[in-house]
Formats: structure tokens, C-alpha cells, sequence
């Protein structure tokens, strides 16, 4: 085990390297001392260099975190406010998201799980950590805390957690104030948590196993939170979890869980997460809230406030036999509301009087039931049989309807698509016109200058030979008109119209790139106004985002280029990786990002140096020049003339774009939430036939991360000088992301060697 010198070395290694400040080295060194010598009192000579020595410590924590000290990756900074919990596991801090937190999507405050380096020491826990939170990231329910993200202080080689940060108190703390609860509330607290549980489990086949007053939240708002799904574990198989001919395993130690709450199989390697362990776990704790203790020796002590039914119901709950309990933590709570009642004996003296009135009267009904049995049997086969034809018959005009309109729907985009294209080639038509005129001016201006300086050469001559060198002194000169400025030359006309689509096939002839979009040349204004930022502010934007966006200028496309009709699919990229041999070095797997995917969906998982890979090849094996589009060309194909928010106007919903809609952005609707990725043109395309400009994936482009557009580049190239060099600009939103980031100005930034679920790209290619 490290001792206090060797931390502090380790310290002073960082600060002479450059990735420490001063005043951070010592704020973590004394904290490492804290830990060692009581508060007051002298370090002894030989702990620590002279230079360093200093007669008091201030308070701090074992592994060397202070209130008011910076932690995490150089990109992602988190300054500790006040320590929250402090156990065996770590601690957890409130804190205060420094510089990225708009990128993930949640507020500037979040709370910190920052575990000991000694726990996450082997890689195999390192590994298990990261798998965890990315599992606990997916957990999205009401009742469930949410889980941002993970990142590793590389100061102390600490790994952490960032999650929603609450409000409130747990129930320990609960039960220190009020010691015994009544069984109502008792219920009402833990409904919300059987909700939770059943949606781990029904979801995700997870099982919390460290269910505890601890773990139980109640926010200021009276809001239940289940934490720490760090330990939960997912029953993994042949089936689904529990079913199959392989045996499951526990995707975390069987010693997890708290001594207590813990059901007795949890300690059995190799055996089945199911239910019945959080079932266990919650039963104590239901004792535990009525009674003040937990259950004990023999059974427990029997709660005051419980009937002898529901009794006998909990104590199903924590049997020692998993057989013995409910399913799940719903059905206990639902069987200890349905246990009240009146005592065993009366209710049987009832049920014994009911049984006997049921006899009497069934005895007298028993002919009549068995002659309308037969009746009904008949009369309900004619009904069901009516009802199948009635059915059938209405999903056969459905289907037909939904043909129907599919095809008008085809039709009507097809008639827009030929009008654009004929109005697109009116305007080629009329360009070219024109240039032709303006030719043919500035060759008649040319013709009449080559003539009038013929007329004056011609003039000279005669006057040289009639008059002599006198005479043509006094001849008066003829003058001539300047000639008409040449015409300033055009933009470069688009080649082919738009609503045209290229694709290069390969030169092996083994297939054909990605499907392109012809995009003309032309002017634009880049970035967004000031009644656009007020909105977004509005929706929650953050002031320093929104500066991104500014100054809104001028910049103008000087040639047509084409941009992917959609980003990169996975069936594109799988053909780059088996042509070139490319392997992944980033933690999500392309081919299984964690959500269903077919080859028409876009790739995920890319680095923006992968991407770069990909143009690199692409452009050989089509012999054409290929390249990530630049921020401007980006926008200026997104917005395909408009001046809106979003190219679909100044609100979107979730009929156009694949966004988080549980959110909503500028009076818009709400919509649904998919959770992963859509296929390619799910949605309508732009004026310009590009899809998933908004939502669906973040898309890399060429450009270096700058605060705003001052010093920017105006003709459309990308801006690589300057700036964060170490990441590269995003742009377009994502499934994962609310409305307010799909906006057609707003700028994100990501570390170029990272890769994401949420995080694509699309092609340009060069025209002419």
C-alpha cells in the first residue's frame, strides 16, 4: 500500500511535469497529510523535504480531496464543493461542472462518486467500473438517480462518477429522526421504488442487490430516487436472463450488497440474479422502517402497526428459502395492503356461511346455467367469428388507406423534386445567358477599342504626311471614352441540378461510395441572431454556448461541392473496415453500440481521425477527392436557403427528427424518445435532399474547437488555426440530445481521439 511520501512524490512528479498548478499540488499534498497526522500538529523532519514543510494541515480525506479542488481529465474539469458520503466504497461530492457540462446535458451542479485507486487498481475492476456506468447511463426512469458518465482523475488515478446531484435525505437519515414510521407511508415510499425495480428488470434484466434505507433518496420535492445501481447485476444466458441451457452469472463480486440486507444465495458464486434478492432486501427494510431495528435472531420483532396476515407476509419476504417469497417487491407490497383485514377465524365463520348461501343457490341454477351454457357457447362463436371477419377487414382498408397515401405522399415529393429541378436548371440557364451576354459585351468592347485605336494610328499617319511635324502639333487629338470595367466573374455554376444524386463507384469495381447531394455555391449568414438566443436561453441554453454562435457574419461558398445524403451507414463503413483492416481503439463498439442497429442505420463510435481514414480511402478507391465538410459548408447545406432555427422552421418535433422528445424546444410538441439510432431517411429531407441534417448522430467536421467566429474565415474553408487543437467541432445534435442542441447554428466541441454512441459523420466531396 502506498504511504503518504510515496503520494506525494507522485504529486510532485505532476506538478514538475507541467499538469499540476502549484497551488493544486499543495492543496492535494496537505490533504494526503490530513489523512496521516491529526490537524495541528507538527509534520515530523523526515516525512517531507524542507522546502516544503509547514507547521499546520488543513482537513481533507484519505485519498487526498479537499473542498474547493479541481478533479478530472484536462477536457473535463470538476471543482469539489462539500463532501455528501464518505464509506468503505468511497465518497460521493457535490460539485461543479467547470466546462462541459452543456455537452452532456445536464445541470452545472452534479454529484461525484470517487472511488479509492485501490479498488480500480486491476484492470479487470477498472473494466467492470466503466461497463457499470455505462449500463447505469441507460437507466433512465423517474424514480432511478441518473448516471452521466464516468472519467478518471489522472492526479490521483481515481475513477468517478458523474450523476444527478439531489436534494433531500436518505432514509437513514429518516429513520434517525423519526425512528418508527407508520405502515401507509412506509408503502408510499417504497412504490416508487418497486417501480424502478421492475423497469431495471424488465428493461434492462438488471437486479440492484445493495437495496438499503441508504440507497433510498426522498428530494426536497417528496421525490423518490433508487441509488447505486453500481453492483447491480444482470442475469446474463442462453435466454433472456432466465431462461436457456447455459447458467447465468453475476456481472459483479458475490460478496456485494450490505451485511444484513443482503439474501443468503447472494453469496453463491455463479448463481441466477432474479428479483427475489431485492425482494429479500426490502422486506428488511420495511421492518426496519416500522420497528427502528432490523429483523434478527428468530424471525424478527412483530411490528405493532402489522395484522397477523401481513405478518406472515413479510416474513415470506426475508425467508431464508427464495422460493418462499414474492416474485417481485410490487406483488410483496401489493400482498401486505390485500393481508388487512379482519382476523383468520372470522373471516373463515364468513367464507364458510358464503360457500354455503353459493351451494343453495347454485343447486337451484344448476339446470338453467347448463341450458344457457350451450346458447351462449353457440351465440359467443358467432360473435368471435363476426368479429375476425370485422377485423380483417379493417386492417385491409387500413392497409389500403396507408398505401394510398404513401403513394401520394411519393408522388407530391416527386412533383417538388422536379419542380426544384427545373427551377434549378431555369437558373443554370439564365446564369449561363447572362455570362454569354456579358461575353459578348466585353468582346464588342474589345473590337471597338482594337478600332479606335486602328482610326487613331491611321489619323497620325496622314497627318505626318500632309502637314509635317508643325502641322501635327497643332492637329487636335482625338479622345476616346474608357472602356467598360469587365464584369466581375460569377460564382462557378452548379455542374448537375439540384435534386440530382451522385455516386462514385470504386475503381475495382467491387461496389459504389456513399450516395452524394450536389450543393450550389452561394452567400449566407453564419451563426445566429439575437431573438434566436434569447429562445434558446429560454429552453436552458447557457450563456457561454450561445457565444459560440456570434458574431453572425457573411461567408460566402465560392464553388458548388457535394455533401452525403446521409451520414455514414454501418453497411458503408463495414465495407471500409473489411477493405482496409481498420481496427477500433475507442471504448464503444461500432458493430454493438448497445441499441438495435441494421446497415442503413449510421455508424457510431468514430473518432474524428477515424473518419479521416475513411475520406483518405474512400478518395483512393473512387479516384475522386473526398474530405470532411467544413463548419461553414456544414451550415450553409443544413440551412439550404432558410433563415430559421432549424431548416424546418423555428420549432421541430419528433415527425422530422430523431431527438430526445421528451423535451421540448420554442412552443414545439412533445414527442417520443427511441433510444438509439434511426435508419437512414427516416425523415424528410432538406430543401437541398439531405437527411438527418438535425438529431439522429453529432457529426465531425474539419474545423479546430474556437470560443467564437472572430477571425474566422469568411469564403467557407475550415478554420484549423488557432483554437483547441486537441478537438474538433460537432455539429447537428443527436437521439441522445434535447431540441435546443438540433438548432442549424449551434456548435459543439469533442476530443478528436474519442468516440461516443452518439457521434457520426457524413462525406463532402469536391466537384469539377
Amino acid at each position: 500500500m502506498q504511504t503518504a511520501i510515496d503520494k506525494i512524490r507522485e504529486l510532485r512528479a505532476l506538478h514538475e511535469d507541467g499538469l499540476l498548478s502549484r497551488q493544486e499540488f499543495d492543496l492535494r499534498k496537505n490533504a494526503i497529510l490530513d489523512a496521516v497526522y491529526a490537524p495541528g500538529k507538527p509534520r515530523p523532519a523526515t516525512d517531507i523535504s524542507d522546502h516544503d514543510a509547514a507547521p499546520l494541515v488543513r482537513a481533507g480525506t484519505e485519498i487526498g480531496l479537499i473542498a474547493g479542488q479541481e478533479v478530472g481529465p484536462q477536457n473535463r474539469r470538476y471543482r469539489l464543493e462539500r463532501l455528501i458520503a464518505h464509506g468503505g466504497m468511497g465518497q460521493v461530492w457535490q460539485a461543479t461542472d467547470l466546462a462541459t457540462h452543456a455537452e452532456l446535458g445536464h445541470s452545472a451542479q452534479v454529484a461525484l462518486k470517487i472511488l479509492p485507486p485501490q479498488l480500480t487498481q486491476a484492470a479487470s475492476h477498472a473494466k467492470l467500473l466503466i461497463q457499470e456506468a455505462t449500463r447505469a447511463r441507460r437507466l433512465a426512469h423517474e424514480h432511478i438517480v441518473r448516471v452521466y458518465e464516468w472519467a478518471q482523475d489522472p492526479a490521483t488515478a481515481s475513477f468517478f462518477l458523474i450523476m444527478e446531484y439531489l436534494e433531500g435525505e436518505d432514509l437513514d437519515a429518516v429513520i434517525a429522526r423519526e425512528k418508527r414510521l407508520p405502515l401507509e407511508r412506509v408503502l408510499a415510499l417504497l412504490d416508487p421504488v418497486a417501480e424502478a425495480l421492475d423497469y431495471a428488470w424488465e428493461r434492462h434484466r438488471l437486479v440492484h442487490r445493495d437495496i438499503k434505507p441508504g440507497n433510498v433518496f426522498v428530494t426536497k420535492k417528496g421525490e423518490v430516487k433508487l441509488l447505486d445501481f453500481g453492483i447491480a447485476a444482470r442475469a446474463r444466458a442462453g435466454g433472456n436472463g432466465n431462461q436457456g441451457n447455459h447458467p447465468a452469472a453475476l456481472e459483479a463480486p458475490a460478496t456485494s450488497g450490505t451485511a444484513g440486507y443482503r439474501a443468503p444465495e447472494a453469496s453463491i458464486e455463479g448463481n441466477v440474479p432474479e428479483p427475489r434478492l431485492d425482494v429479500y432486501a426490502v422486506s428488511v427494510m420495511i421492518h426496519q422502517l416500522l420497528t427502528g431495528v432490523l429483523p434478527g435472531g428468530a424471525g424478527g420483532q412483530v411490528p405493532e402497526t402489522l395484522g397477523a396476515r401481513q405478518w406472515e407476509v413479510l416474513r415470506a419476504g426475508f425467508a431464508p428459502d427464495p422460493a418462499l417469497r414474492p416474485p417481485t417487491v410490487h406483488a410483496l407490497l401489493d400482498a401486505i395492503r390485500a393481508a388487512a383485514g379482519p382476523a383468520p377465524e372470522v373471516v373463515a365463520a364468513q367464507e364458510a356461511a358464503q360457500r354455503a348461501e353459493q351451494q343453495r343457490i347454485e343447486r337451484e341454477l344448476a339446470a338453467k346455467r347448463q341450458r344457457e351454457a350451450e346458447a351462449a357457447a353457440a351465440l359467443q362463436a358467432r360473435l368471435d367469428e363476426q368479429r375476425r371477419m370485422q377485423l380483417r377487414e379493417q386492417q385491409r382498408r387500413e392497409r389500403a388507406a396507408a398505401e394510398e397515401a404513401r403513394q401520394l405522399r411519393k408522388e407530391a415529393l416527386r412533383q417538388q423534386l422536379l419542380a426544384k429541378r427545373d427551377e434549378e436548371v431555369a437558373k443554370v440557364r439564365a446564369a449561363k445567358e447572362e455570362a454569354e451576354r456579358k461575353a459578348a459585351q466585353a468582346k464588342a468592347a474589345a473590337a471597338y477599342l482594337a478600332q479606335q485605336k486602328r482610326a487613331r494610328e491611321e489619323e497620325a499617319a496622314r497627318a505626318t504626311q500632309t502637314s509635317g511635324p508643325q502641322a501635327d502639333a497643332a492637329q487636335p487629338r482625338t479622345q476616346f471614352e474608357t472602356p467598360p470595367e469587365a464584369p466581375a466573374p460569377d460564382p462557378v455554376p452548379l455542374p448537375v441540378p439540384i435534386g440530382s444524386l451522385l455516386r462514385d463507384p470504386f475503381l475495382d469495381g467491387s461496389g459504389s461510395g456513399p450516395v452524394m447531394a450536389p450543393i450550389p455555391a452561394g452567400r449566407f449568414q453564419m451563426g445566429s441572431p439575437e431573438q434566436e438566443r434569447r429562445i434558446a436561453m429560454a429552453a436552458g441554453a447557457q450563456k457561454n454556448w450561445l457565444a459560440r454562435e456570434t458574431p453572425q457574419h457573411w461567408v460566402g461558398i465560392e464553388r458548388p461541392f457535394a455533401l452525403g445524403r446521409y451520414p455514414v451507414t454501418v453497411g458503408e463503413w463495414r465495407v471500409f473496415v473489411l477493405a482496409s483492416g481498420w481496427q477500433p481503439q475507442g471504448e464503444v463498439d461500432w458493430a454493438a453500440p448497445g441499441f438495435p442497429q441494421s446497415d442503413e442505420h449510421p455508424v457510431v463510435g468514430v473518432t474524428w481521425f477515424d473518419a479521416q481514414k475513411y475520406v483518405a480511402w474512400l478518395s483512393e478507391a473512387t479516384g475522386k477527392r473526398y474530405r470532411l465538410p467544413s463548419e461553414a459548408e456544414w451550415e450553409y447545406a443544413c440551412r439550404a436557403g432558410t433563415r430559421t432555427t432549424f431548416n424546418v422552421g423555428d420549432t421541430i418535433s419528433t415527425t422530422q427528427a430523431n431527438f430526445d422528445g421528451t423535451f421540448t424546444y420554442n412552443g414545439g410538441p412533445r414527442g417520443e424518445f427511441r433510444r438509439g439510432t434511426t435508419p437512414a431517411g427516416s425523415f424528410a429531407p432538406n430543401a437541398w435532399g439531405l437527411h438527418d441534417m438535425h438529431g439522429n448522430v453529432w457529426e465531425w467536421v474539419q474545423d479546430v474547437v474556437h470560443d467564437t467566429y472572430e477571425g474566422a474565415p469568411v469564403d467557407g474553408s475550415a478554420w484549423e488555426e488557432g483554437g483547441d487543437n486537441a478537438r474538433r467541432i460537432l455539429r447537428g445534435g443527436s437521439w441522445l440530445y434535447n431540441p435546443r442542441y438540433l438548432r442549424s447554428a449551434l456548435r459543439n466541441g469533442f476530443s478528436a481521439v474519442l468516440s461516443n454512441d452518439i457521434v457520426g459523420f457524413r462525406v463532402a466531396r469536391e466537384l469539377g
